[in-house]
């Protein structure tokens, strides 16, 4: 997606048809639709909130502009009058959302939109791609930070996530899920981001020694230098890269660190650690890459090996072994009606809602019961307004503070749920009243 082009045709077709038949019948009354996710991945026990601001920027500047018009007409399907209309469209709805950053489980919407049907159907799609694929990289990232047991870990997803914009996304919400930096260069400037990066096994190759390429590169970056030791030999790279470090120190440079890319990740750690530290080498860093998802990094926390920090990249930029969340978007109300679905597998239900979060003395979630939006419960209500008339009520936080938020939000799980494998499975309640209204509506529809 180029910076600035227009995605209002982003959307699926069925979205303009149903459009122009809600226009020819002027069924244009208030909707609200909800969004939330039906079922935990696997190994899944939490979601992290993200992609709420892509969706608010691209809900104010919603318009269709002639060139957008002009290809909808060579479809020859759409009426004169339709296109028309849609030539002066503008979102002019209510969002109600879960902040970025905090935590949210299966069932609980996690957005809600109200606006004229034809404008909320018409959004959905993009909603939906934006919210699903950011919240599955943030709980992604927040896993393998978690399971670093405390040590830096660094995005390197950019080359292997699914297209350039897949990979700006990534870096955004890895970062605000507790990554430190990215190796992409592009969302390090759009979102401030901290770049970090060391080199390749081209440049090792390029050079007829490794110790050569070495003394290249430090001499470009001596004052931040890291050196990829796996490219023939680790051991042997260890052993040369302390060479250079020990150049180097001779003309008051220190080496930062080395960086192991491949092979017996915890036995190769130990072994460079110690070449490393018998040449007095105690403080250039190990860094560890290559393959690395929360499963390996808890495995390398385990065995406490000797990494200061890692660089993860393809598993998470794909969250591989979750890729696809069962996230809907729901019609819940109707001009003042409440509606649900009621498919096998896929029911909804109604009403526009509120969720009310419950902790204990320990500041530990104890407790979310989803209830109507009017309801007066117990608890932090976790959806906030936060566009009113197409126009967002209050600027974005910025992505530092969304970091913060994310932090205390996971320290408030309980440990149980934020287990990697086999989590304990944290389902919110339903109130009495949400209840009451779902089977009154689903007695007058059966009926």
């Amino acid at each position: 997606m180029n910076a600035g082009e227009n995605q209002s045709l982003l959307t699926d077709f069925y979205q303009l048809t149903m459009a122009q038949a809600y226009f020819r019948e002027q069924q244009m009354g208030l909707a609200t639709f909800s969004l939330f996710i039906r079922t935990y991945p696997p190994n899944r026990g939490y979601f992290v909130s993200a992609g709420l601001q892509d969706v608010l920027e691209y809900l104010e500047s919603f318009h269709f502009d002639q060139g957008q018009i002009d290809y909808l007409a060579s479809q020859s399907l759409f009426s004169d009058d339709f296109l028309h209309y849609l030539v002066d469209l503008r979102f002019t709805g209510q969002v109600f959302a879960i902040p970025e950053g905090r935590i949210f489980f299966t069932d609980e919407p996690v957005l809600e939109l109200t606006a004229p049907i034809l404008e909320a159907q018409i959004v959905e799609t993009y909603i939906i791609n934006q919210i699903h694929l950011q919240t599955l990289i943030a709980t992604k990232a927040a896993r393998c930070v978690q399971a670093a047991g405390g040590r830096p870990v660094v995005d390197f997803a950019l080359r292997r996530t699914h297209g350039s914009d897949a990979g700006m996304k990534v870096a955004r919400a890895s970062y605000l899920a507790g990554f430190v930096g990215t190796s992409n260069v592009m969302a390090g400037r759009r979102y401030g981001i901290p770049l970090v990066g060391t080199m390749a096994h081209s440049f090792i190759a390029s050079f007829e020694r490794e110790i050569d390429a070495f003394r290249a590169y430090v001499a470009s970056f001596p004052k931040n230098a890291i050196l990829l030791i796996d490219t023939y030999d680790t051991l042997a790279g260890a052993r040369n890269a302390a060479q250079v470090a020990r150049e180097m120190a001779e003309w008051g440079q220190a080496l930062i660190g080395v960086r192991i890319d491949s092979g017996d990740m915890a036995t190769l750690a130990v072994e460079v650690r110690r070449i490393l530290d018998t040449t007095g080498l105690k403080d250039v860093k190990i860094i560890g890459s290559g393959g690395l998802d929360e499963f390996e990094l808890e495995r390398l926390t385990a065995a406490d090996a000797a990494f200061d920090s890692y660089g993860v990249g393809t598993k998470m930029g794909v969250s591989a072994d979750a890729p696809w969340a069962d996230i809907a978007y729901k019609l819940v109300e109707y001009e003042d009606r409440s509606v649900l679905k009621l498919s096998t597998g896929k029911e909804s239900w109604p009403g526009e809602k509120q969720v009310f979060r419950q902790v204990n003395s320990k500041m530990q979630i104890e407790k979310d019961i989803i209830g109507l939006r009017g309801e007066e419960l117990s608890g932090e209500r976790l959806l906030e307004e936060t566009m009113r008339g197409g126009k967002a009520i209050s600027p974005y936080p910025k992505l530092p503070e969304i970091r913060e938020r994310f932090t205390a939000e996971l320290a408030a799980v309980p440990k149980s749920v934020k287990k990697l494998r086999d989590p304990g499975c944290f389902a919110a309640e339903f109130s009495p009243k949400l209840k009451a209204l779902r089977d009154e509506i689903v007695k007058k529809t059966r009926g």
